[in-house]
């Protein structure tokens, strides 16, 4: 059969929905390249600094739903303007924060935001094109999150250490408006526009949340994630600080390395991941699961080395290639997420995907390492990421195995 056309206006969405996703990173990076900085000059702890990060991700877990159920009412291009209007605001207002509470406030804020645009980007991509075209353009989509994580480093880095951590925040947070001005300009291309079933209508959540529990390729998937999400977020917030504090690099130096390696080896390993996935698909039942599971058991031995070897020039080896491998889920997991469901629950299936993996994710893994860090030391409390790194490993690879092949949308 003759695969669909992509819908029009699909290449401008693409295009500006990536753009945000780059601003959304940066901006929710920038903390973690000034967290001495502004530990120092707000009288903090090594706890109240990664609490900050804790709110952003409590707040944006627990809006997604909603922005999730106003989707069914409200055009999503709009949701989208407002929530990154919000975040870019935010984000910036942290520049004016006084002390622990109105920082805590400013990062809170960011997740309502981002909350929005999160949740229905990738849905909203997913309808500009067919079912096997998914995993490349999605790939594409989140090849934004390394570069967006490597500015926000770098970024704060740079300006923070030369100028302040307060003008770090501003220059990361005014471009989003700039950004949700020209969503405005996307052609909503329908929902199921791609899809056979897309005449249906979103299942009230009782159902939802009944149909996805019995879908075993999407509970696989998320508990995976979760598991990677809480490893990334205790890696990207509190290893820039490790570097610092115990291997001896400047502050700025700890967050080049941390930037750039996730900018080379996030990209790289995007793009990677997406390609080996779909070449796969005729090698291996599950592939999106398999090349997950593969690569991120690889990212877990680097990442351990990375904590355990001393040499500058090792270190960097070792995280260069941890983000490497750590990043080829990006595409094939999310791709995987938006083809296992109908597109009527696709919101659902992401905005409850976005709840779950933040919640037991990066929402506590930051703050469970700061309050490790306070009583055993910033090496233990650093053993926690390669352990959660192969947890997720070990999950997506019995997926893999176990799962049948192509479980058919519910």
């Amino acid at each position: 059969m003759k695969p669909r056309p992509n819908a029009k206006g699909a290449t401008y969405a693409v295009l500006i929905l990536t753009a945000m996703n780059l601003l959304n990173y940066m901006d929710r990076f920038v903390p973690s390249a000034v967290k001495d900085l502004f530990k120092k000059d707000l009288h903090l702890t090594d706890t109240q600094t990664s609490l900050p990060l804790t709110a952003f991700v409590i707040v944006y877990m627990l809006t997604s739903p909603l922005f999730g159920s106003l989707s069914d009412r409200v055009p999503r291009k709009y949701l989208i303007a407002a929530g990154v209007a919000l975040w870019s605001l935010a984000t910036a207002g942290a520049a004016l924060a006084t002390g622990f509470w109105t920082f805590l406030l400013t990062r809170g804020l960011v997740g309502v935001g981002e909350a929005a645009y999160a949740t229905l980007s990738p849905p909203l991509i997913a309808d500009f094109y067919p079912k096997e075209r998914r995993n490349r353009v999605l790939t594409l989509f989140y090849v934004a999150i390394p570069v967006g994580a490597a500015l926000g480093f770098l970024l704060g880095g740079y300006v923070g250490s030369a100028h302040g951590w307060r003008l770090a925040f501003l220059l990361a947070g005014l471009p989003g408006l700039l950004a949700a001005g020209l969503v405005l300009f996307v052609r909503e291309p329908g929902r199921g526009n791609q899809d056979e079933d897309g005449a249906q209508v979103a299942p009230p959540w009782s159902e939802a949340l009944r149909l996805l529990a019995k879908n075993h390729e999407y509970i696989v998937a998320v508990i995976g994630y979760t598991a990677v999400t809480f490893a990334s977020g205790a890696l990207a917030d509190w290893f820039p600080s490790f570097l610092h504090r115990h291997r001896g690099m400047e502050l700025g130096a700890a967050d080049l390395m941390v930037g750039t390696s996730a900018v080379v080896g996030g990209l790289g390993g995007t793009l990677a991941g997406g390609l080996v996935a779909d070449w796969m698909r005729r090698w291996t039942k599950n592939p999106y699961l398999a090349v997950c599971a593969v690569a991120m058991a690889l990212a877990t031995g680097f990442a351990f080395l990375a904590l355990e070897v001393k040499s500058h020039l090792a270190i960097a080896a070792c995280i260069y290639a941890a983000q490497f491998f750590m990043w080829f889920y990006n595409g094939p997991i999310n791709a995987l997420l938006v083809n296992s469901v109908s597109s009527a629950l696709r919101v659902r299936a992401f905005s409850l995907s976005i709840l779950s993996i933040h919640l037991f994710g990066d929402a506590v893994s930051p703050s469970v390492v700061g309050f490790l860090s306070d009583r055993r030391g910033l090496p233990f409390a650093m053993s926690l990421v390669p352990l959660a790194m192969g947890l997720g490993a070990l999950v997506w690879g019995i997926g893999w195995r176990k799962l049948p092949v192509a479980a058919t949308p519910l």
